[in-house]
């Protein structure tokens, strides 16, 4: 009977604590972990092209399902590969486990080859890194590892030399139990209290959601009632709060719209709840509370009159008995009705001629897109102008997750990732051929693994965001366009079947045809690359910049359904 070595006590632990698979690329330092997995029931390894998707991809398991996911690289450029997509994962509070395998252990600190130090390496893109240098530290340190990365929501790090692996393991695996589920930060009295005063005494109160709303729907619409106050939110809270809110004024920020940003700026107070938002211009920087269960991220953004220590649902539903009721809708109202209005006026940027116009309206095709996509559809989307796109015309409904390049991202392999996690739901990448482009061997790990992925690119032979950031600052677009590719002939010839769409009239019927296809499917959209988008504000030295520079069509919004809603919240506000 074969000895149990590090490596199996390691695949073992794993399955312990509910891991079912492992992705990575094979290589030699990982070899004993990769035998390990081969004679492990209930465990898989999903071979990707490149260990930065194997990253992404644990990053959006854990983000969709809360559970621990793990990706392993190995020695040298195996797991410096890894680094993006841990970032990502880090920063989006993602449980993921990265296995950094090692060069030999006595070659360490020779300038052995491939050698570099991942235990420094990857101290900033995680909360615990740490290297088994012996098996006597097994199974214990594993199981820290994966407690701090559940408990923390965050990355852990486990470099370990590939002998070491190979090493018999000198203590015996057992069990620990592992914890899942975790208690609420109940915020102190004095600060509920206090925070009480403050929505009571300011006479318009503004409510700015991120994804720390997660599970307080109901908590923030009763606030929102009792406080009359608007909605606004980021882009990680749009799928948790703008469905099912009579409140809603849309977005801030760089992908913004709406009326959310001159409801912030002209509100006695905003109250930041579960937001970490970084970019700190469009905040008011005064006239502010925060609550966040993270006490580490309260003022980091702005400065406060008030920061609450607490988890947002709990302190809604400990302050709620403390909001006397504000009669006085005007502030409100008028909000829904800028809003609307601002939604309004851009109706006809994608609807307008949009059955002859060629190149296709990318606001036209997202809408269609949102329209015939399922209910409890996954969306990844790639930095950028989908980005945009998804921030404008995606319709949340409670059932529909939206993750992506928020932070770090790229879409494709986050889709990887989502499908595994869901194998019966609808994936859909919306990549930008940007983002396609830089990692599109992982076309490759959709066809070998057969999964039903719909990747719909949006294909505007050209890097849209940066061009608008050039034209904003003033500067003349370069380098940002490039010669046109038919990336369906590339999904082609990797085996999967796929569309190129480049009359508008075949929108509706090509993504029908991707979206009911019983396998993966790329659908090449060729897009206008004059659409553009700018942010509801800008300052006036960044409008004189981008009207000298540009000559483009720059489009200032896009709603999709979000017009019937801002329209529908009109007409339920209460007549006098």
């Amino acid at each position: 009977m074969r000895n149990l070595t590090v490596a199996q006590q390691m695949v073992d632990v794993l399955r312990q604590a509910g891991v079912q698979r492992i992705y990575g690329v094979v290589g030699d330092s990982l070899n004993s972990v990769v035998d390990a997995v081969r004679r492990t029931d209930g465990i898989e390894w999903v071979h990707v092209r490149n260990e930065e998707a194997a990253a992404f991809a644990a990053a959006a398991e854990a983000q969709l399902t809360g559970r621990l996911a793990v990706c392993a690289g190995s020695c040298g450029p195996g797991n410096t590969h890894l680094i993006q997509g841990l970032y990502d994962a880090h920063r989006s509070g993602a449980p993921v486990l990265a296995l950094a395998s090692h060069i030999p252990s006595h070659q360490i600190g020779t300038g052995f080859f491939q050698e570099t130090h991942p235990e420094r390496l990857f101290t900033e893109c995680s909360d615990y890194c740490e290297m088994i240098s012996t098996p006597e530290q097994m199974p214990r340190v594993l199981r820290i590892a994966m407690q701090r990365a559940l408990g923390n929501s965050a990355v852990s790090v486990l470099v370990i030399p590939g002998d070491v692996a190979h090493d018999e393991a000198t203590h015996p695996t057992e069990s620990s139990d592992l914890v899942t589920e975790y208690g609420r930060v109940v915020a102190p009295d004095i600060q509920v209290r206090a925070l009480a005063e403050k929505l009571n005494a300011a006479r318009k109160v503004m409510l700015f959601c991120g994804a720390g709303v997660r599970d307080a729907h109901a908590e923030v619409m009763a606030l929102a009632e009792k406080a009359t106050a608007p909605i606004g939110h980021t882009l990680r809270g749009k799928e948790w709060i703008q469905f099912d809110n009579p409140y809603d004024v849309g977005m801030s920020g760089l992908l913004g719209y709406g009326a959310c940003f001159d409801a912030m700026h002209e509100a006695d107070l905003v109250v930041l709840l579960g937001t970490d938002f970084p970019y700190n211009d469009f905040l008011p920087q005064a006239r502010t509370v925060q609550i966040d269960h993270d006490a580490g991220r309260l003022g980091r953004r702005t400065v406060l009159e008030l920061g609450v220590h607490g988890d947002v649902r709990e302190t809604l539903r400990a302050v709620l008995p403390l909001v006397k009721a504000k009669r006085d809708r005007t502030y409100l109202d008028r909000m829904l009705h800028k809003h609307a209005k601002s939604l309004e006026k851009v109706v006809s940027a994608y609807t307008h001629d949009v059955e002859r116009h060629t190149p296709i309206h990318p606001e036209y095709a997202a809408s269609v897109l949102d329209e015939l996509a399922a209910d409890d559809a996954v969306f990844t989307v790639d930095t950028g102008m989908s980005n945009v796109w998804a921030a404008r015309y995606l319709t949340p409904n409670g059932r529909r997750r939206v993750i992506g390049s928020f932070l770090h991202a790229n879409a494709l392999p986050h889709a990887i990732g989502a499908q595994f996690a869901y194998a019966g739901r609808q994936v859909i990448s919306m990549s930008g051929d940007g983002g396609l482009g830089m990692l599109m061997g992982e076309l490759l790990t959709v066809k070998l693994h057969d999964l039903p992925v719909k990747t719909i690119v949006f294909n505007n032979s050209s890097l849209g965001m940066v061009k608008l950031e050039m034209l904003v600052e003033g500067l003349p677009e370069h380098e940002t366009d490039h010669e046109p590719v038919d990336y369906a002939a590339i999904a082609r010839s990797a085996g999967i079947e796929s569309i190129r769409i480049e009359h508008p009239g075949d929108v509706v019927e090509g993504l029908k045809r991707a979206l009911t296809h019983d396998g993966p499917f790329l659908v090449d959209l060729v897009t206008d690359p004059n659409a553009l988008s700018i942010p509801p504000h800008i300052s006036a030295a960044q409008v004189k910049g981008f009207a000298f520079a540009a000559g483009r069509t720059v489009l200032d919004g896009g709603v999709g359904k979000m017009l019937d809603l801002a329209r529908a919240n009109l007409r339920n506000i209460p007549r006098p």
